[in-house]
């Protein structure tokens, strides 16, 4: 696992040496930054459920302002930490060691231009999850979902979904605030 593009192109990031965590390929990272290109310069981002932090950091390295890394299990967030210190980004993130749910209560509403959710493929609670982190998304801001094939999600009452790309077993889904005319 590497930093695929930006400053810290080709570094190395550590991987988990357990089982249980299925860190994004630096395929379907790629495909995501593509997408998003431009979008990430100076953004605020959210990586929610992130695991190892590779989104969180590919972003950085591409010019995220800032970047809030959400991931419950300890060991991941020690992971995190680990990976930030070694892409030296430590002054541009904030790292938080709780469930998704329960810190997106304390994350402040419409402030994120970019919000990446990648919550376990087995997750029961999807919907919930994407329902709570679409009220963190700023007014032109996107939620991006990864999630399983197999997995079916209903949009948030506030989010439309703008498209979804399929690799592998794994999608990306783009979606976007509804808008009030």
């Amino acid at each position: 696992m590497r930093v695929i593009a930006g400053t810290r192109k080709g570094r190395g990031l550590l991987s988990p040496r357990w089982s249980g965590l299925r860190p994004t390929s630096d395929r379907l990272r790629g495909t995501l930054f593509d997408i998003l290109g431009p979008r990430i310069a100076d953004v605020q981002l959210l990586d929610g459920c992130a695991g190892t932090g590779a989104i969180g950091l590919e972003a950085l390295s591409r010019g995220a302002a800032h970047v809030t890394f959400v991931e419950r299990d300890p060991r991941a967030a020690t992971l995190i930490r680990r990976n930030v210190e070694l892409c030296e980004f430590a002054d541009r993130c904030t790292i938080r060691c709780a469930e998704f749910m329960k810190s997106a209560r304390r994350l402040p509403k419409g402030f994120f231009d970019v919000v990446v959710l990648d919550p376990p493929y087995d997750a029961s609670n999807i919907d919930e999850i994407l329902t709570a982190a679409a009220e963190h998304v700023a007014p032109t801001g996107v939620l991006v979902l990864e999630r399983a094939r197999r997995a079916e999600v209903d949009a948030a009452p506030r989010l439309v979904s703008l498209r979804a790309v399929r690799a592998g077993d794994s999608v990306l889904e783009f979606f976007e605030l509804v808008t009030r005319g």
